[in-house]
């Protein structure tokens, strides 16, 4: 097996993979493989495979736990991300499907698929634009709007729970590193 951070087997492990005792206080498993890294090639600067493991590792469990508590309303978190995005957008909560991809950060072709969904589920209306029969128009219905509304204090609750381990000053210095490595990225959204 490669054991490196982004592996899918040891990115996936879990507090259970190793007891307490088996770590040092404020440890946490990428210490664990880093160490391990280190022992075995010494010669090799693996601190990038920390920050990229951990970031790795936060995400699917952030993910993890916005999931259940969608899950928990009949909702998955991607259709919760288009209602959020039509609400919040312009004042008939309506955008074109183009605008829509862009602000949700998806392919023309998966929203397409959501939408499609969404609109079986009454909870956003598609139309043809009266001004230019190419473009597409995606507007939340009433029920959908009352969708989003109704959740969006719950999720934002949710992920203050999930966001309990860092204070306030914590969470502003590690938004403002994520901003810098986003930027980095080339991640300038135009949302």
């Amino acid at each position: 097996m490669n054991d490196t951070l982004t592996d899918t087997t040891l990115t996936t492990h879990t507090a259970a993979d190793h007891t307490t005792a088996d770590r040092a206080p404020g440890e946490d498993a990428v210490d664990r493989i880093l160490g391990q890294w280190a022992r075995v090639r010494p010669d090799v600067d693996c601190s990038a495979m920390g920050v990229a493991g951990r970031i790795s590792r936060a995400s699917r469990l952030l993910e993890k736990g916005i999931k259940e508590y969608f899950t928990g309303h009949d909702l998955e978190p991607w259709e919760f991300d288009v209602l959020a995005t039509l609400l919040r957008s312009t004042p008939d909560h309506r955008l074109c499907m183009s605008d829509l991809a862009t602000a949700a950060m998806v392919s023309s072709a998966a929203l397409t698929n959501r939408v499609d969904r969404l609109v079986v589920k009454g909870l956003v209306h598609r139309e043809v634009s009266p001004s230019n029969r190419r473009m597409v128009l995606i507007t939340l219905t009433g029920e959908g709007r009352a969708v989003a509304d109704a959740l969006l204090a719950g999720h934002v609750a949710n992920e203050e729970r999930l966001l309990a381990g860092l204070t306030g000053e914590d969470r502003e210095q590690l938004s403002g590193l994520l901003r810098k490595l986003l930027t980095s990225l080339g991640d300038v959204g135009s949302c």
